[in-house]
């Protein structure tokens, strides 16, 4: 986690900043966020990730930050969205205090004969419940339509799934 400052501009008085803040994940997977701080809010003006942040991950991106740029502003102000209802940390707390950096931008799958097999599992049990067994494969390995598709066709070249059309 680090937070730099981009930029200031002062008008009418008041100071808005802009800041870059990127999470690094021990898988290499990161998260770059220029966000703008003014003395009325908080925004976040460019978000950029690799791989791409799912729409779970992008509406908890904001507590994310929020610490780690409260404590860079030297607001010293406690946020209450980082806490927990129970008052544990949320993800912001264990991501800002350097923690156990266990969150993966992708869910982990074995590769090779083992992924593909797991891919034809969860294709064939989305068939069976009447689902999209494409979109249940890109749910389950965080992978976008192409990359899926192309896991299962790996798999159907593997013998773990009936081809696509009948040999001639």
């Amino acid at each position: 986690m680090s937070v730099r400052p981009a930029w200031e501009v002062r008008e009418d008085g008041e100071p808005t900043s802009w800041y870059t803040v990127r999470l690094a994940f021990p898988d290499e997977a990161f998260v770059e966020v220029l966000a703008v701080v003014s003395t009325r809010s908080v925004s976040v003006e460019d978000v950029r990730a690799r791989p791409a942040l799912s729409l779970d991950d992008l509406t908890v991106l904001a507590e994310w930050i929020e610490e780690p740029l409260a404590e860079w502003c030297g607001s010293g102000r406690e946020s209450p969205s980082v806490k927990g209802s129970d008052g544990s940390g949320g993800p912001a707390a264990g991501i800002a205090s350097g923690g156990s950096g266990t969150r993966r931008a992708r869910p982990v799958r074995p590769r090779g004969i083992e992924g593909r097999r797991l891919v034809a599992e969860e294709y064939r049990a989305a068939q069976a419940r009447g689902a999209d067994p494409v979109l249940a494969v890109m749910r389950t390995t965080g992978h976008s339509r192409r990359r899926s598709l192309s896991m299962i066709a790996q798999a159907r070249d593997d013998g773990f799934l009936t081809p696509r059309h009948a040999r001639r």
